[in-house]
């Protein structure tokens, strides 16, 4: 796997001896690091006095040369923060040395050109760093050396001083000065000061074969840099392919993933997800599978792409932008943002947590057209497999780590199967290994909320939404505030309060304290305590009645009279005790096992 590993110095690997270049794949992340860690990098160079130099962390390359006689190309996979930020304090050095270059001596005066030597490669002149595009990072970086008199074409881009490479560059320049101002030397003592620190620090470099074996090494180094996704290594490895496949080219490449994940969004679980559900619903035609890989897992998915791209990249492009674009239906974010039959189906599912069903459905999604699958069909196998989800999160069967090699297994079964007998098949492979009714009606009727909080939460939204009218709708599904902080409005309420200190109306209400404390901790969390709110926080500990009977400031109804069909038999309720909650959660056992059988809605009686 590895190539080759050395701990050298700076002036080794930027050394006026090779051709060598480091060049950051083309779209990587850019440059992020400020001025917190330009600060630190020259604090650790000032505070390293024992002569061995400063320890830079690990740089991660995999060889791309393709003409050693002009350059060695380095593809730097990891390690572009660091490099990037020593070479522009190699060039700071360099503008101040030059700048004052009639007050060097002849030693120091070679020591200059050896160090536009470590920047820049000769005829013509070219740098040896090669940032990504993204960002502008490249034609900042190539701003920087121009101005600073290293001898390459500037490509003046426009506002570069308000980014990061150039602050970076004029923030070294500043550093150097203020260290002269410190020791009372001149700015150029200074700065071959600091020169002879920089040379000195050093970098372990990691050469390795292959992208895939550069994501392996993420896993087991720990550095100062920020670690590449297999998503990332995907993306370069596809456009570096791209760029030199006949027939494509790297823009449209680049174009081409932009609207990828567009479609995808920009959540990186999401994005891995897709990559590796596509793997495993597809890996049964020729063109998609990898020998002796069958399960994408986070661990083989850069070797799984790394192929399929080497093989062809071209056809494997055409196959994930149909990918792409079924995946987006599924996690409702395609570009129809009309409701549909079929999109309401796809939303119930991804709340009952079924994503590991995304696997069948999207072999079913891109092969629609020719297996033959109506939207109607479709409809009846996504329900099917909310229902499905909804039992197996409740009574945990079957287990987690299964549902993957299931998923697969029905794939493979209906590659060789008549249409009409689909629907057949996958009820059955579904009915084998779900948990019987008996098992489905015993999690019902027990502690539901310790098994799970937001399966609960689904089952009673989807009662309360199957009785809505539209006199009587709400969106039980808003939420409030914004990307992780953002909550349901409404939210799960239990009727009987949870929290310890029951008020006196409740103790006297269950029978007494014992009675009460007995009731609370017994059956608190059974589903017939527990109901939608949208003013949780109004209710809390109420009492019974004041809960049933809430208004807000201007009279309306914001209790348990709200008119929420799900809240209908609590409304003319005048007490509250382990009776009434038994008898409502038999209510409501039944009517969720109505609402989710392993039964296909045109067969219900």
């Amino acid at each position: 796997m590895i190539k080759s590993l050395n701990n050298d110095p700076i002036h080794i690997l930027f050394s006026h001896d090779n051709n060598v270049v480091y060049q950051v794949p083309k779209f990587q992340r850019e440059y992020t690091w400020g001025k917190a860690e330009w600060d630190e990098l020259i604090d650790d160079l000032i505070e390293n006095d024992n002569g061995e130099g400063h320890f830079l962390g690990t740089i991660i390359c995999v060889n791309s040369t393709s003409n050693t006689t002009q350059e060695s190309i380095l593809e730097l996979i990891d390690g572009q923060q660091r490099l990037t930020t020593i070479s522009l304090l190699l060039i700071a050095i360099y503008t101040v040395l030059n700048d004052r270059r009639d007050a060097l001596d002849e030693d120091d005066r070679v020591d200059l050109i050896n160090l536009k030597r470590m920047l820049v490669l000769r005829n013509p002149s070219r740098s040896r760093l090669r940032p990504q595009s993204q960002g502008l990072n490249d034609a900042d970086y190539t701003h920087v050396l121009a101005i600073a008199g290293l001898g390459v074409e500037d490509p003046k881009p426009s506002y570069s001083g308000n980014r990061r490479i150039q602050k970076a560059y004029k923030h070294f320049i500043g550093r150097i000065e203020q260290h002269a101002d410190l020791q009372g030397w001149p700015v150029e003592r200074a700065a071959l000061d600091f020169l002879a620190r920089a040379k000195r620090t050093h970098l372990v470099k990691l050469e390795v074969i292959s992208h895939a074996d550069a994501f392996t090494l993420f896993e087991s180094l720990n550095n100062r840099g920020v670690p590449l996704t297999p998503i990332d290594l995907i993306k370069n490895t596809l456009l570096a392919q791209a760029e030199r496949t006949p027939g494509t080219n790297l823009d449209d490449a680049y174009d081409q993933w932009r609207e990828w994940l567009t479609l995808l969004g920009d959540d990186y679980k999401t994005q891995e997800r897709f990559f590796r559900y596509f793997y495993m619903a597809m890996r049964g035609e020729s063109d998609i599978a990898v020998p002796g890989i069958t399960v994408a897992t986070k661990s083989n998915l850069i070797r799984i792409y790394e192929e399929l791209i080497t093989r062809d990249v071209k056809t494997l492009m055409s196959r994930l932008t149909e990918g792409v674009h079924a995946f987006s239906q599924l996690l409702g974010q395609g570009p129809d943002t009309a409701d549909t039959p079929l999109k309401n189906s796809f939303t119930r599912l991804r709340r009952s947590q079924g994503l590991s069903a995304h696997i069948l459905l999207l072999y079913l999604l891109i092969n629609q057209d020719d297996i033959e699958l109506s939207d109607q069909e479709l409809i009846e196998i996504v329900d099917l497999q909310t229902a499905f989800s909804v039992r197996r999160n409740l009574t945990g069967k079957p287990a987690t780590y299964s549902l993957v090699r299931l998923y697969m297994d029905l794939v493979s079964k209906l590659r060789n199967t008549e249409p009409s007998e689909r629907k057949d098949i996958i009820l059955a492979e579904l009915t084998a290994v779900s948990a019987t009714d008996e098992n489905f009606y015993s999690s019902l009727t027990g502690s539901v909320y310790d098994l799970n909080a937001d399966i609960v939460r689904f089952i009673l939204t989807s009662l309360a939404e199957q009785s809505m009218t539209r006199e009587t709708e709400q969106d039980l599904w808003r939420r409030t505030g914004a990307g992780s902080s953002s909550t349901y409005v409404w939210s799960i309420e239990h009727i009987l309060p949870q929290g310890e200190n029951l008020p006196d109306e409740w103790i006297e209400m269950l029978g007494g304290a014992e009675q009460a404390t007995h009731t609370q901790q017994n059956y608190k969390h059974y589903l017939g305590n527990l109901t939608i709110t949208g003013y949780n926080s109004s209710l809390s500990n109420a009492g019974f009645i004041k809960k049933r009977d809430r208004t807000d400031q201007k009279g309306n109804l914001i209790g348990y009279r709200n008119r929420l069909s799900l809240n209908s038999d609590l409304s003319e309720r005048v007490r509250w005790d382990a009776e009434e909650i038994l008898s409502r959660t038999e209510s409501l056992a039944k009517q969720t096992m109505r609402a989710f059988p392993l039964q296909y809605p045109s067969d219900h009686p």
